[in-house]
């Protein structure tokens, strides 16, 4: 299984936002300090504020703040609401033309172990990615030298 861009951006983002704590971000700040696309962040940025997990506040002092304690956003639901297609085989969408679907058990197979995936998810929040590393995620980030951010 592969994750796309826009849930590893949406996954960075949150992760930006609650090492910031209360401190606003912008979408131009996050953009810069993971080196990714400004313009596909806005998107990111977007779907996150219209799912709740984040708050964007405009004007001259505005930025972006989580929404949610860290604590309460579990990975295997933002997996799923970021991921528009978790269909791993043609034979898990309704356009399968797969000969074999009759007497193959590959779909279920793959069924579980999609269930196994997101279950594992499901058992850590964004919390769990502060961790015991956040000194170093702070320094990668550089927000320990930018206070005013």
């Amino acid at each position: 299984m592969h994750l796309t861009r826009f849930t590893d951006y949406s996954l960075r983002v949150l992760l930006y936002l609650a090492m910031k704590g209360e401190r606003r971000s912008t979408i131009t700040e996050i953009a810069e300090r993971f080196d990714i696309s400004r313009n596909h962040l806005m998107k990111v940025v977007q779907d996150l504020s219209h799912q709740g997990y984040i708050t964007s506040i405009r004007g001259k002092n505005g930025g972006l703040l989580l929404r949610r304690e860290p604590d309460t956003i579990v990975l295997g639901e933002l997996v799923r609401l970021t991921e528009r297609d978790l269909t791993l085989v043609e034979c898990f969408g309704d356009d399968n033309e797969c000969v074999i679907t009759p007497a193959c058990q590959l779909k279920h197979i793959l069924m579980e172990a999609l269930e196994a995936f997101l279950g594992v998810l499901d058992g850590y929040t964004l919390e769990d990615l502060l961790g015991p590393r956040r000194r170093p995620l702070i320094r990668l980030l550089q927000l320990d030298d930018n206070p005013a951010a």
